[in-house]
C-alpha cells in the first residue's frame, strides 16, 4: 500500500549564521536531518512543529516564514510512503537548553540524538543524509550568498 507521509522542520538558524542539525539513530541506521518530524493526525503543520521542537530540543519556537515544500519525489527510506516534507525558518522564544556536540553522532548514554551547529557557508549536501535535506541546504546555502 503506497500513501503520503508528510514531515515538517526546522530552520533554527543562530546570530552566527550557524543553523541547527540533528543526528539520529532509528530503524538500524544513523542519518542527519533538521530538527522535526512526522504529522500526528488531526495536527496543523505550525503546530507539529512547534510540537516537535518541544519533543527534540525542549524549546519553544516561533515560525518566521515558510522556506522550502518537496517539490520532486521522495520515497521514504523506512518504508513505502512518498514523503512530503514542509521547511519553516523558526526562532527560539527561550535559550536551546540541549547539549550541542562538535562530533558526528556524539551520543549520550541511553539516546539516540545529539545537535550540532553546522556553520551555513560550510554546510555541504552530503553532511545530510535524505535527499529533500540536501536540496534545503543546497537552497539555504544559496539564500546567504545571494
Amino acid at each position: 500500500m503506497s500513501y503520503f507521509n508528510v514531515r515538517v522542520y526546522g530552520l533554527l538558524i543562530s546570530p552566527q549564521n550557524e543553523v541547527l542539525i540533528s543526528d539520529e539513530f532509528e530503524y538500524g541506521m544513523n542519518f542527519t536531518k533538521f530538527p522535526g518530524g512526522g504529522l500526528e493526525l488531526g495536527e496543523g503543520l505550525i503546530d507539529a512543529l512547534k510540537r516537535e521542537f518541544m519533543e527534540e530540543c525542549n524549546v519553544e519556537v516561533e515560525v518566521t516564514g515558510h522556506f522550502y515544500t518537496t517539490d520532486f519525489y521522495e520515497k521514504s527510506a523506512f518504508n513505502e510512503s512518498q514523503v512530503i516534507s514542509i521547511y519553516y525558518l523558526v526562532k527560539e522564544l527561550h535559550p536551546l537548553q540541549v547539549a550541542i556536540k562538535h562530533q558526528v553522532f556524539d551520543f549520550e548514554p541511553d539516546s539516540t540524538q545529539s545537535f550540532r551547529w553546522v556553520p551555513i557557508d560550510q554546510l555541504n549536501e552530503s553532511d545530510l543524509t535524505f535527499k529533500t535535506d540536501q536540496t534545503v541546504a543546497r537552497l539555504l546555502k544559496k539564500s546567504i550568498t545571494a
